[in-house]
């Protein structure tokens, strides 16, 4: 339990700290999210911790009237239980006023928070809460607001979104003038190696990282998970990132870490990519049971885990330019998969019941890869009747004709622009 003036004090220093002169990186995903904002659902915004999920929430809230806030990450809700959510929406009332719009930051901590907040929704309340745990969309909201909520992924950031931190716009012509085009392909360089988590551009502290990596595994992954062999995972943890990219099977993972079955793998993986750190990336096929039951890809969510915490992520240019442009496929909510026959191809999109785009990705075309990376992509366009490609590199461009199909080449920095 907590005294009501506990939550006096820390919804009143909340609210005075909430806005700092610190001026914000405006997300390209806060125009798609005001959408929904006078749509009834519940709005909720996930993804891994310190990725801009709170920045996000007070860019919402300085676009829109009437709100009340307050942020579970607060070491004085330690002791807040489900009871207490009455005592402290009269404290927000009293501090707020009586507000149409409610926001909550990391509700998650607090069991049973699904309860009050449908209880606001049927009071014709908009509530907006975001959480660092995927979960957080699929068993705890499953039972209670199934159907009553509007999930949005948040990742860190994207490369326009580097570009802007640094205070750098991006123009169409830009690719077309040598010294800007210089210029991009520098700061995509950069982008590469420190990645977009938001605090850790500031600083570049890497003990920074290391902290919060260490946070995810044990708070977000550990303590939630109730894991006991937690040597175990992190070995895991350093596996899966020195195989960015690459296929993989619960069975190898296992023989890898001396475990006796594979479950166990596959439980853990599916606890890391709950927390967002990795996601798992699966073989196109028409057949829901040969996909379950073929190797997979694995992606991390940012190069900073890597470079930061020596997760041991491979130096190989290509693996690192395959990572990124699977992070933007996420973030833009796109269906992918990988196609792997006698050739492989890197990302399939699927639109509806249809294969619609084949992606390749490397870091240059060369005499020593361009015939097979070019039959890997043409080999997936035959499959899925496909007229045109897509082959990313570091810096070439170029367009390729192969028996009547079309594939475009161009640098990765471009396509993200």
């Amino acid at each position: 339990m907590i005294s009501k003036e506990d939550l006096r004090m820390v919804v009143a220093r909340q609210k005075k700290e909430l806005f700092s002169k610190e001026s914000f990186v405006r997300r390209e995903l806060l125009d798609e999210v005001l959408k929904w904002f006078k749509d009834r659902r519940v709005i909720i915004l996930t993804g891994i911790r310190r990725c801009g999920k709170s920045t996000l929430l007070k860019e919402i809230m300085q676009s829109v009237p009437g709100w009340c806030y307050a942020n579970f990450e607060d070491e004085k809700f330690l002791d807040f239980q489900a009871q207490d959510f009455e005592l402290l929406n009269e404290v927000l009332v009293e501090a707020y006023g009586n507000v149409g719009a409610y926001f909550f930051d990391e509700i998650q901590n607090i069991d049973k928070f699904e309860t009050f907040v449908r209880r606001l929704q049927d009071e014709g309340k908009k509530v907006v809460i975001t959480g660092s745990n995927a979960s957080l969309l699929s068993k705890e909201f499953g039972t209670r607001l199934t159907g009553r909520y509007k999930p949005f992924e948040i990742y860190p950031f994207s490369f326009r979104e580097f570009l802007d931190f640094y205070g750098a716009k991006a123009e169409k012509n830009d690719f077309y003038r040598v010294e800007k085009k210089v210029g991009l392909i520098k700061m995509f360089n950069e982008y590469l190696a420190l990645g977009g988590m938001p605090e850790y551009l500031k600083n570049k502290d890497k003990e920074y990282m290391r902290t919060l990596y260490e946070n995810i595994l044990y708070k977000d992954v550990i303590v939630r998970y109730s894991v006991r062999k937690q040597k175990i995972i992190k070995e895991l943890v350093s596996l899966l990132a020195s195989n960015i990219s690459c296929q993989f099977t619960y069975n190898s993972l296992k023989n890898s870490l001396g475990l006796s079955n594979a479950i166990t793998v596959k439980e853990y993986i599916s606890y890391l990519s709950n927390s967002y750190l990795f996601f798992e990336l699966r073989k196109f096929s028409y057949s829901v049971k040969q996909q379950l039951n073929s190797p997979r890809k694995i992606y991390l969510i940012d190069s900073a885990f890597s470079q930061a915490c020596g997760l041991n992520f491979s130096e190989n240019r290509g693996r690192m330019l395959e990572n990124a442009v699977f992070i933007e496929l996420k973030r833009k909510n796109r269906e992918v998969y990988y196609y792997a026959d006698k050739g492989e191809c890197d990302f399939i999109i699927r639109e509806g019941a249809k294969a619609a785009e084949a992606i390749q990705v490397c870091h240059e075309l060369n005499k020593g890869n361009r015939e097979r990376e070019i039959a890997g992509i043409l080999e997936a366009m035959d499959k899925f009747k496909l007229k045109c490609g897509l082959i990313l590199t570091s810096e070439q461009s170029e367009e390729i004709m192969e028996n009547g199909k079309k594939i475009i080449v161009m640098p990765v920095f471009k396509w993200l622009l």
